[in-house]
């Protein structure tokens, strides 16, 4: 509403000019009170003994990740495995054998019976006939005997619990490097195997260093790196694609004695050309490990399930290699279980650690009684 000033005497413009003025000043008065009604109370500042615990966090602080240190395992020991894992032989041709052993007096169609259930076991043709040979003289001996124990004893004698089957990798704690070579086409879960075998060194209380040596696979590895980081174990690797298994065999043994370690593992490629380049990239990585620690083992692994080409691949290695002993994996569920008779017969190398599972601790050393009397169901 406009403000009749007329009445006032003297100069109007200064007064119009006044009156705004204060107008104007009476604005900006209410808007300061009305935002002092509604701001709430301030905070007293921190007292000066308060001030580091309120202080905002430096960008160290701030950005800094929580560290996580993942648990080292501790693999099951090794003495009762086989016992704990007896149960997974899945074969059927010792409960066959029995069961036609039993009927007596065995006419020759019963042997020949015997003979075709013992090749279709992949037992192979020479462990076939000496066990057949066995058991004819055992039951011209004992013609009243107990077929059972009569076939026990003809099983055992092939599988011969005479052989040494421990690691020639000295004593824990002997203060000396011992070193052994994996070998193995691939597919056969030798890697994995490498890394198992490791698992069964920590439970006896030895330090291990494993060289991934298998350069042509990528996923090799990688795979071992995760199998040594699970039980505290270093593993040296290429540090290119490609590289020369070799040049990593010979890191990994001088890794091993600088760490004073008491066992390298060599995981080696498991497929190569022909054979030729097979026994010189073998022979050239034994003969850079012996400049530092000379094999005292090299172990072949072998697929349970593949039967007669397992062999095939035995008397290949056999060859080539020095093989000294063997390492079946897959010895479970699909497996006949023969080839355990046919590759020691083949090559008189014993069976010295089989794989009766997927778990982590599931290598066990070869128990030739306990291998035995779980083909007859005992």
């Amino acid at each position: 509403m406009p403000v009749d000033i007329s009445w006032i005497p003297g100069d109007s413009d200064l007064l119009v000019t006044i009156v705004a003025g204060l107008v104007v000043i009476g604005g900006v008065g209410a808007a300061l009170i009305g935002r002092n009604r509604q701001a709430p109370p301030r905070e007293a500042p921190p007292r000066r003994d308060d001030a580091a615990a309120t202080a905002a966090p430096t960008v160290e602080e701030a950005e800094a990740p929580e560290e996580t240190v993942e648990a080292v395992e501790t693999p099951e020991a090794v003495d009762h495995r086989f016992g704990r894992l007896r149960r997974r032989v899945g074969t059927t041709f010792g409960q066959s054998l029995l069961a036609i052993f039993r009927r007596g007096a065995l006419s020759q169609d019963d042997w020949d019976e015997l003979e075709e259930t013992l090749l279709m076991a992949d037992v192979g043709a020479a462990a076939t006939d000496e066990l057949l040979a066995d058991l004819k003289a055992r039951l011209k001996a004992e013609p009243d005997g107990d077929p059972r124990a009569l076939l026990r004893a003809a099983l055992l004698d092939v599988v011969d619990p005479a052989l040494d089957r421990s690691l020639a990798l000295g004593a824990p704690g002997d203060g000396e490097l011992h070193s052994a070579i994996v070998v193995g086409v691939n597919g056969v879960g030798k890697t994995t195997t490498v890394g198992k075998l490791a698992r069964v060194l920590v439970a006896e209380d030895r330090t291990v260093v494993l060289g991934a040596a298998d350069t042509f696979r990528a996923a090799a590895a990688d795979q071992l790196e995760t199998w040594g980081a699970r039980v505290g174990v270093p593993v040296v690797r290429a540090h290119v694609d490609g590289a020369d298994p070799a040049s990593v065999a010979y890191e990994a043994a001088d890794r091993a004695r600088t760490d004073a370690a008491e066992v390298l593992l060599v995981d080696t490629a498991g497929r190569l050309q022909n054979k030729q380049g097979l026994m010189d990239e073998l022979g050239k990585i034994v003969r850079v490990v012996s400049k530092v620690s000379p094999p005292k083992e090299v172990l072949l692994v072998l697929d349970a399930t593949t039967g007669q080409n397992g062999l095939t691949q035995a008397r290949v290695f056999g060859q080539v290699a020095p093989l000294t002993g063997i390492v079946l994996t897959k010895l479970d569920g699909t497996a006949k279980g023969g080839i355990v008779l046919a590759v020691q017969g083949e090559l008189g190398v014993p069976v010295k650690f089989v794989g009766l599972g997927e778990g982590a601790d599931d290598l066990a050393p070869f128990d030739p009684a306990g291998f035995v009397d779980s083909l007859l169901g005992e």
